[in-house]
């Protein structure tokens, strides 16, 4: 038996995951590493944290029951997008990373957007956002020189994480799509925007094919990971990219929703044509000459962990859920907008707030938990809503995340959808589709959709109920307007925070 392993480089952990051919979990390890916040808005942590938990959690798969090291043939990664390390002329980094959902680059956004003009959605088919790596890239440009000047190339942490394994520096197609510096059809890094924001040209590291080998491990690292040194490396995906594959979304008119820390809504796009006008993200797929466009809730799963932390704490999710489902759509007049940390889509808004609006003394818990479940599926759906108006169709939408864990959610976005709403047999997130790249690249199969024929199933299907797709339909329209409602108010507050 032959078996490859799927990284998954997350922001509080990383998770690896040992599958043989057939696509069965034989194993899997985790190792958690500290996050940083040294002023409000930041968001930090130190890159070598993540090789070494990767580094471990490689080693611990390695010493599987039953599983020789030399049987393992292949590794490859997904990870979180958009964060920035910056690598001196040696190769080690000049400060911590700066994650995704770091907001203090405002003002570069500003600044990228007036540089740019029209040429922004042109090449990179994306709006300046706090969480891109290019902001970043200015910020510390502009407020660490020093730095910066010693700066002479950056990567983004799953990228970090395979250089320190293999000695090669590259980045994927759907991780680079997320940085503002990649022509996203054309598949280079754009020399306009480089050259307009005076970042020389090997500053951007050599792209790859997320199935592409990329290198094999090092002799220092092979040792710490218990794996030989021929151990094959691919390069990987972005998690996104990675959750898409480890989904089966791979062909026209597939979509899915993964409801982690953040939410998205994601449906499968063949090229580069789609032209949503900055409202959603167009990025590159994992798959070759593929793309996908996708709608981001910053604060979907958070909302539930904010919840019960600061209502619950220490209370099981189940428990916490309990009686939700014995409560209507509505929450009993409850609503909820989940914008703990700002909002992606379609607010592209660092400032804005949350709300619970329509509260009465009637109101349990269960009435709150729900409010909260049925907000965040709110908030995905406007993605759904946008497609739709642009002209997709989707009509079945495969379920992932911590919101494919409990039935009644699962129930409420088919509801709240108005599609057939999919759950996985074996759910095991982006780390499978990073796998799933690392199987291709062997050459266990002859495209990612074979792998997909094999490596994914599908169990439960959850069918729209008329009833409650009605008076759901009714209540978007109401929380479609809370943004509009509130957001002067939440920009005033914002002074007092």
């Amino acid at each position: 038996m032959s078996y490859v392993i799927g990284i998954d480089l997350g922001t509080s952990a990383v998770k690896a995951l040992l599958l043989d051919r057939s696509g069965a979990l034989v194993a899997e390890a985790s190792r958690s590493y500290p996050l940083f916040h040294e002023h409000a808005g930041w968001s930090e942590q130190r890159p070598d944290d993540w090789v070494e938990a990767t580094l471990a959690a490689l080693a611990e798969l390695a010493q599987a029951p039953g599983v020789t090291p030399e049987a393992i043939e292949g590794i490859s990664f997904s990870g979180q997008m958009h964060g920035l390390v910056l690598l001196d002329a040696a190769g080690n980094p000049v400060r911590n990373a700066i994650l995704w959902n770091d907001t203090r680059t405002t003002r570069q956004c500003r600044q990228i957007e007036e540089t740019l003009g029209e040429k922004l959605l042109r090449i990179t088919r994306n709006p300046a956002l706090e969480g891109f790596t290019l902001p970043k890239i200015l910020w510390v440009k502009q407020h660490e020189p020093e730095a910066f000047a010693s700066s002479v190339s950056f990567l983004l942490p799953k990228d970090y994480v395979r250089y320190r394994l293999t000695g090669k520096l590259h980045m994927d197609y759907s991780d680079a799509a997320g940085t503002l510096l990649l022509d996203i059809g054309a598949k280079t890094w754009s020399g306009d925007i480089l050259a307009a924001f005076e970042l020389p040209d090997g500053f951007c590291p050599p792209l790859a094919e997320s199935h592409g080998l990329v290198g094999t491990l090092l002799p220092e690292s092979a040792k710490a990971a218990g794996l030989p040194e021929t151990t094959k490396v691919f390069a990987g995906g972005a998690d996104n990219a990675c959750g898409a594959i480890g989904a089966g979304i791979l062909s026209e008119g597939l979509t899915m929703c993964s409801i982690g820390t953040s939410g998205v809504i994601l449906s499968y796009e063949p090229d580069a044509s789609a032209d949503y006008k900055g409202k959603v993200h167009l990025f590159n797929h994992g798959k070759e000459n593929a793309y996908y466009a996708m709608g981001v809730t910053l604060a979907a799963g958070y909302s539930l962990s904010w919840f019960r932390e600061t209502f619950a704490k220490g209370e099981p999710f189940d428990s916490l859920l309990t009686g939700v489902g014995d409560i209507a759509p509505g929450s009993g007049g409850l609503l909820f907008a989940p914008y703990l940390v700002g909002e992606r889509t379609p607010h592209a808004d660092s400032q804005i707030r949350g709300s619970f609006i329509g509260i009465d003394g009637s109101h349990t818990r269960a009435h709150f938990a729900r409010a909260i479940m049925e907000g965040i599926t709110f908030s995905l759906h406007e993605s759904v809503d946008m497609f739709r108006a642009a002209g997709k169709t989707i009509d079945k939408i495969v379920s992932i995340g911590g919101g494919a864990q409990n039935p009644v959610w699962l129930q409420m976005q088919a509801d709240i959808f108005g599609a057939d709403v999919v759950a996985l047999a074996s759910e095991q997130g982006p780390g499978l589709g990073a796998a799933m790249l690392a199987a291709y690249g062997c050459g266990w199969f002859a495209s990612l959709d074979d792998c997909a024929q094999a490596f994914v199933s599908h169990a439960a299907v959850y069918h729209p109920q008329p009833e409650a797709s009605a008076q759901y339909a009714e209540l978007f329209r109401l929380y479609q307007q809370i943004y509009a409602t509130t957001r002067d108010l939440n920009h005033a507050l914002s002074q007092f925070r």
